[in-house]
């Protein structure tokens, strides 16, 4: 099963710790709420220095889209989130601090609950790429436009800020092919599969 979604079938939902507001693009279970998804792809609007919110026993990757980057702090240690299109993996229990490096940032995040799933980002830029089987996967296109290929189908051209979400659906997961259309086509391929005592 699959589908190509705009941006009209996000939904905003206020951070957990109330900080400030994230765009979710995909949730799994549809319609969890932050206590209880497996899998969630959200896009957020960092405006300010604050605290990360608690994500106990979630892994996150976040990767900057726009702004100058930032830095997350915790115990001594610092994340460097300063290039954009870079995926950078942190466990979401950590109490990071975020500074801002120069103004409001906007980033993609996926979050996996690490006890039923585990997942990835890809980045595909300039050249095509296959992404690897997986039971879930969503392609974002975060810079110009993208062409999607299963086996089987029609290409799905995937404009910029939309997306295509993937789903085996008790199918064989197949290899997902990512063309960029246009020179600096920019875009990020979220795989997660359950695991295998989930």
């Amino acid at each position: 099963m699959h589908r190509v979604l705009t941006p009209a079938d996000y939904r905003e939902t206020a951070w957990k710790n109330g900080g400030g507001r994230t765009t979710e693009l995909a949730i799994h279970p549809p319609g969890a709420g932050l206590a209880h998804f497996a899998w969630r792809v959200s896009i957020a609007d960092v405006q300010q220095d604050g605290p990360f919110s608690d994500f106990d026993g979630v892994d996150r990757t976040l990767v900057l889209l726009r702004g100058a980057g930032m830095l997350l702090t915790a115990g001594g240690a610092t994340l460097d989130i300063r290039v954009p299109f870079e995926p950078v993996a942190f466990a979401g229990e950590i109490a990071y601090a975020c500074v801002l490096c120069d103004g409001p940032v906007q980033d993609f995040n996926l979050m996996v609950r690490r006890s039923v799933a585990h997942g990835r980002v890809d980045v595909v830029r300039d050249t095509a790429g296959a992404v690897r089987p997986a039971a879930f996967r969503l392609c974002y296109v975060a810079r110009g436009a993208c062409e999607c290929l299963l086996p089987g189908r029609a290409a799905l051209k995937v404009p910029e800020r939309g997306a295509l979400a993937v789903e085996a659906d008790g199918e064989a997961p197949a290899t997902l092919h990512v063309n960029p259309l246009a020179e600096g086509a920019v875009a990020l391929v979220v795989s997660v599969d359950r695991r295998e005592n989930a």
